[in-house]
């Protein structure tokens, strides 16, 4: 008796669960997902994860097609290709869509978090979803969140035990007014500059320094030229799972399930897996020559006092209901609720 191919199998087995109906909503597609990150970083290996719950739970006729290390463009360039709809998925970090939805700056706030358990209850409670339900008008779709980690400061000049250590570091940072406030608040030169642009910089010495993830930091080599690591953890940074909605729109409420569910499905991987690598790259750097510093509690509550106004200063930008759920969000999470 001949034995049914391996992806007639899959199918079937998907069949069992769904029924045949829903199944034929189900059409080959192959979607093409982009990001800046190496293959080695979190967010990677969750695309991957994805596209393997996604291929399972459509019986293989959903492919994730990955596009790495900016292979389509920026990220601005890939938001601008998803909502004209020439590009399917994208996971830019949020402070990138601030251009688009100016409230996902909220996020940006320094110092409004301290763990990644305060973290996630921030960005999947009424907040995050509420930022999510801004984007169908601006032709996205956001599924959830995943991570990246808490940012720490890199530099070629100095170790950073204090706000003060940033006075007249010339500091390249992502194209953000909240980041350009928080770093001008320290006497540091932001330079807003795209990430594929960051690492000639650095080896040019046209900037002094960065902050990123220490994941980001370790995979994308910093410390080739880079010789401080000062763990700041000013922020929290997210990465968002976006769909076109030109995409979306095309897709039968059964296919738009799987990707919901594949996406949350993925997102707690990723966060897990993202964690991991992030205590272990420290050792890691000390390992490549950098010189990692920690900076005591007291200082950190300095810094977190002395930017106090930069939460100030843009709430009042903001759409005012957003900004009370926010500020009502963050004493929940705090309170740990």
């Amino acid at each position: 008796m001949l034995k049914p191919p391996a992806a007639a199998v899959t199918l079937a087995l998907f069949l069992l669960p769904m029924g045949h109906a829903k199944a034929q909503e189900i059409q080959e597609r192959t979607i093409r997902w982009g990001h800046l990150n190496n293959t080695d970083h979190p967010v990677s290996i969750g695309v991957k994860k994805f596209a393997e719950i996604v291929a399972q739970k459509s019986g293989g006729k959903l492919r994730i097609r990955e596009f790495p290390s900016n292979q389509l463009g920026s990220e601005m360039q890939q938001q601008s290709a998803l909502r004209g709809g020439t590009q399917e998925m994208q996971s830019p970090a949020t402070t990138s869509l601030v251009g688009i939805v100016k409230e996902f700056g909220l996020i940006d706030f320094p110092f409004i978090v301290s763990t990644p358990a305060q973290a996630d209850a921030l960005l999947d409670g009424p907040l995050g979803q509420a930022l999510l339900n801004k984007l169908p008008e601006k032709d996205l779709i956001g599924l959830t969140y995943w991570d990246l980690g808490f940012r720490n400061v890199t530099n070629s000049r100095r170790p950073i035990a204090k706000g003060e250590d940033l006075d007249g570091i010339k500091i390249r940072v992502i194209p953000n007014p909240v980041y350009l406030e928080t770093f001008r608040t320290f006497g540091a030169n932001p330079v807003p500059m795209s990430f594929s642009d960051l690492y000639s910089a650095l080896e040019n010495r046209a900037v002094d320094g960065q902050e990123n993830p220490y994941s980001v930091i370790l995979s994308n080599k910093f410390y080739e030229v880079q010789k401080y690591a000062s763990q700041t953890n000013h922020t929290y940074s997210a990465n968002i799972i976006l769909v076109s909605k030109k995409f979306w729109d095309k897709l039968s409420p059964t296919e738009q399930t799987i990707l919901r569910e594949a996406a949350i499905e993925a997102r707690d991987f990723q966060r897990k897996v993202s964690r991991e690598q992030a205590a272990a790259a420290v050792s890691e750097l000390k390992a490549k020559g950098m010189q990692v510093n920690e900076i005591t509690e007291a200082e950190l509550e300095r810094m977190r006092i002395k930017t106090a106004h930069v939460k100030e200063k843009f709430s009042a930008e903001y759409d005012p209901a957003l900004v009370k759920l926010f500020n009502a969000e963050l004493e929940r999470v705090h309170a740990g609720k």
